[in-house]
């Protein structure tokens, strides 16, 4: 940090809503620039009191139990990227001028003039994985770089840490871009739109468009889902610097400015020496692990924004190959009797799970939990010739129940009622009844996991127990 930005700092009167992975931190921060803090938090529990009482320590005034007052004097909110744009905070906040920044924001701004550029990826599903691969494939190349934003280091903790970065693989959600006017990505990649969080944004339109700052100011590039007409219609409408380029990237084969596979081969025609004739093989889709369709787009996603930045071919081949997936993202289990078990807890949405069905040709499906108002016609009706049968858990299971029976009406389902975390046994045994050889037994539910496990990671854990079981007794 420069004398410049803690002189800025000195003094400042500001609000930081929210006492969770983001505000901790960024009080801490704008404490040690010396800004006036004032942390307030809705929640007044337990933990809540401990963290309060490490900030307190450091100078911070915590106000617990109310976070809907304006605290007099404000200059500035900082918020968590969570809290929802029409909380009365924010209304107090306008009505008084007051800006309104998130930690992401808050980075932006804190950066020093010889700041690493970021790479950005959002998207309904894939953010994660796709930062992931592009982390691995910068890694590949030599040079420093570390996944960042929505997931592992706080981008806070990236810019003002000890570490010196080349260039940061940065994941940023549509809560985050919502609060981040200013960030200006080196390159920007939206993965894919479907209907989301629309309680948080109050529309699709609203919810789309908060996705599509991630374009704004690109320098390079701005890369887009060409089967997703949505993506392309983002970057039409974003304010880019000169020279900025729409990229796409397809499961087909690409036309000029776009990456696709031709023949089992991940391809470039987009960074490439005269791209109407030329192309410049990346990686086989065999690099790719595991090589279902929505992971070779986001490993498509990901060699954009490396290319973008300039990264030799051989070090995307490299950096995929490197790469290795988190837990419960169609993470292979085990074979049992000639039948695969796959673990894509993950897939907490219609959308998520629709891409895993997509990537097995037949199919014993374990779904439900908390729907979080989504409709299940679609998915379905789309999925409905891979499906061998259905075992449904959890408080909403009735909705995909009814759906199968509009769409799939031929499909045997298995309908368990009890709610308990051992019901994932039951579940696990009923698909093995109802699997043949060559059959795929695919966890993913298309809903939350909270009403039955404390996270989803908690939900694949179980079924992975589940089937070793199986295994232990086959």
């Amino acid at each position: 940090m420069g004398s410049r930005e803690v002189t800025d700092w000195q003094g400042k009167n500001v609000t930081v809503a929210g006492l969770g992975v983001s505000g901790i931190p960024a009080a801490k921060v704008l404490r040690g620039l010396g800004a006036v803090v004032t942390v307030v938090n809705d929640g007044d529990d337990e933990r809540s009191r401990a963290q309060a009482a490490e900030l307190e320590a450091l100078g911070v005034t915590v106000r617990l139990g109310d976070g809907a007052t304006l605290p007099a004097g404000t200059e500035l909110i900082v918020t968590a990227p969570g809290w929802k744009p029409d909380k009365p905070l924010f209304a107090a906040a306008a009505e008084a001028g007051v800006p309104v920044w998130g930690d992401v924001e808050l980075a932006w701004r804190l950066r020093g003039p010889d700041a690493a550029p970021w790479l950005a990826v959002t998207g309904t599903n894939g953010k994660t994985t796709t930062v992931q691969m592009l982390a691995s494939i910068l890694k590949a190349a030599g040079l420093r770089t570390a996944a960042v934003g929505n997931i592992g280091v706080s981008v806070l903790d990236a810019v003002l840490g000890e570490e010196t970065y080349d260039v940061l693989a940065v994941e940023l959600s549509s809560y985050q871009l919502h609060w981040a006017p200013s960030v200006r990505a080196h390159s920007g990649a939206v993965l894919n739109l479907a209907p989301d969080h629309l309680d948080w944004h109050g529309s699709m339109e609203a919810y789309a468009a908060d996705k599509g700052r991630i374009y704004e100011g690109n320098r390079v590039a701005c890369v887009y889902n060409v089967a997703d007409k949505l993506t392309e219609d983002l970057v039409r409408e974003a304010d880019v610097e000169e020279g900025c380029r729409a990229v796409g990237f397809t499961l087909g084969a690409p036309g000029p400015s776009q990456l696709g596979v031709v023949e089992g081969i991940l391809v470039d025609r987009a960074f490439v020496e005269n791209r109407q004739r030329n192309a410049q093989e990346l990686a086989e889709v065999s690099d790719v692990v595991p090589a279902a369709p929505h992971n070779i787009a986001n490993a498509l996603a990901a060699a954009a924004l490396a290319r973008a930045y300039g990264v030799p071919a051989a070090a995307v081949r490299d950096g995929l190959r490197a790469f290795t997936p988190d837990a419960h993202r169609i993470a292979h289990v085990a074979d049992v009797d000639g039948v695969s078990y796959v673990d894509d807890s993950k897939a907490t949405n219609t959308h998520a799970a629709e891409a895993s069905l997509a990537a097995y040709e037949s199919i014993v499906w374990i779904a439900g939990g908390l729907a979080k108002g989504a409709t299940f016609d679609e998915i379905v009706a789309k999925s409905a010739p891979r499906l061998r049968g259905a075992v449904l858990i959890g408080a909403d299971r009735a909705l995909i129940r009814e759906a199968l029976a509009r769409h799939a009406p031929e499909v045997p389902v298995v309908d368990l009622e009890r709610t308990d975390t051992g019901a994932m046994l039951q579940a696990v045994q009923e698909a093995r009844r109802l699997a043949r050889p060559g059959d795929t037994v695919l966890l993913a539910p298309a809903c939350a996991s909270m009403d039955m496990f404390t996270n989803y990671n908690k939900r694949g854990d179980a079924f992975a127990e589940a089937v070793r079981e199986l295994g232990a007794g086959a």
